[in-house]
């Protein structure tokens, strides 16, 4: 089993930054994936960025430009570095990673408990 810890939520003005974080421990096999998802009120959970164990990153087009993602595979953590934040980006924001056990092989899903952004004035 594959524990997720998220920090770095809170509250910040309309063109501020937040840094979330997210570190993995207990049983890990091999991370591959690695992203931050978020789910406003009465919306669907989306896709924010992603990256890759060797670093290929991709964007919501919603973000591009203003987040960056990035992980520290020593430490089994990611990051959501985001800047000029919009009010639209209220929202949970969940860490979510893949975890593969090539002896299988098998993937194993994990995601954090969230962590909550609000952009207000």
């Amino acid at each position: 089993q594959v524990q997720l810890v998220e920090s770095g939520g809170g509250l910040v003005r309309p063109g501020g930054s937040l840094r979330l974080s997210c570190a993995a421990s207990g049983y890990i096999f091999s991370i591959s994936a690695m992203s931050w998802y978020r789910q406003a009120p009465g919306k669907q959970r989306e896709l924010v960025a992603t990256i890759s164990r060797s670093g290929t990153t991709n964007y919501a087009d919603s973000v591009k430009d203003r987040f960056t993602i990035s992980r520290d595979n020593a430490r089994n953590t990611v990051y959501l570095q985001m800047n000029s934040l919009k009010p639209e980006a209220t929202a949970v924001y969940y860490c979510y990673v893949a975890d593969e056990d090539k002896a299988i092989p098998v993937t194993n899903d994990y995601w954090g408990q969230g962590t909550q952004v609000t952009v207000s004035p």
